[in-house]
């Protein structure tokens, strides 16, 4: 039996999401970008090429428009926004971009970060406060400017932030991602008032790209399911928090990694 997926509606036209941090096409944030499409979601999406360019895996020549181009094919209307989240006027610049484009904003996820491996006795404080820019400061920025013009009905609004548990060797993210994850709850109880859950999400280590061939070793090791993750798990939970049957799960932590043994 096929179960149709039942997208939001809006009265006049496809409801919007706006995900951040849509780099890569084989990302977990085109995944999620993707399946949102397919469920009748129009996709406004944020990226920034200096970020992946100075990352191993490097950046990806015509990404944006490769995404834009399979939204296109899902039925979804597309908005790139190329936008350094560091900067605290990003946020409100983004979503002025985004209505301008597309209209209001029905739903948040927040896929970007900012992710150097480093530790307590090797992180420099640019490194830290760069962490805590991004990962923590922009996305409450984000989310405030959600809350701030959300104006779609009742119980339709959502929030979702990927998280991680990422610490020892990697502690500016970990330790950022942690200040991410309160942050997304405390929006559960303060954006109450409009009817917008908002939940973190875990996917564990998803591999696109960046994973040896001795981490994939070690993740397989420690997943009792035998398999990496992909960008498409996460994208399912994300797409169910985002529909009508999962406006009950509000202010939750939850994790989708396979029973991943961090």
């Amino acid at each position: 039996m096929t179960v149709a997926h039942e997208p939001p509606q809006s009265p006049a036209s496809r409801p919007v999401v706006l995900v951040t941090g849509v780099g890569r096409t084989v990302g977990i944030g085109a995944g999620i970008a993707c399946r949102l499409a397919e469920d009748g979601w129009d996709v406004a999406f944020t990226y920034w090429t200096p970020y992946d360019r100075r990352m191993a895996w490097g950046a990806e020549p015509g990404a944006a428009e490769a995404v834009a181009r399979a939204l296109a094919d899902r039925g979804a209307a597309s908005a790139a926004v190329e936008a350094d989240l560091a900067e605290p006027v990003a946020p409100a610049a983004v979503f002025d971009e985004v209505e301008r484009r597309l209209g209001g904003v029905t739903a948040l996820v927040l896929g970007h970060c900012e992710s150097v491996d480093s530790g307590l006795l090797d992180t420099t404080v640019e490194s830290f406060d760069r962490h805590f820019a991004v990962n923590a400061r922009a996305s409450w920025l984000l989310i405030r400017e959600f809350g701030r013009r959300f104006a779609g009905p009742v119980g339709s609004g959502r929030i979702v932030a990927l998280t991680s548990d990422h610490t020892a060797g990697n502690l500016p993210y970990g330790a950022s991602k942690g200040a991410l994850d309160r942050i997304t709850l405390a929006a559960a109880q303060e954006l109450a008032h409009l009817g917008v859950t908002a939940n973190a999400v875990n996917p564990g280590p998803v591999d696109t790209g960046w994973m040896t061939e001795e981490i994939r070793a070690e993740v397989l090791g420690r997943t009792p399911l035998g398999r990496l993750g992909t960008p498409e798990d996460t994208a399912n939970l994300v797409a169910f928090l985002c529909s009508p049957q999962g406006q009950w799960v509000n202010g939750q932590l939850l994790l989708s990694n396979g029973g991943f043994a961090g």
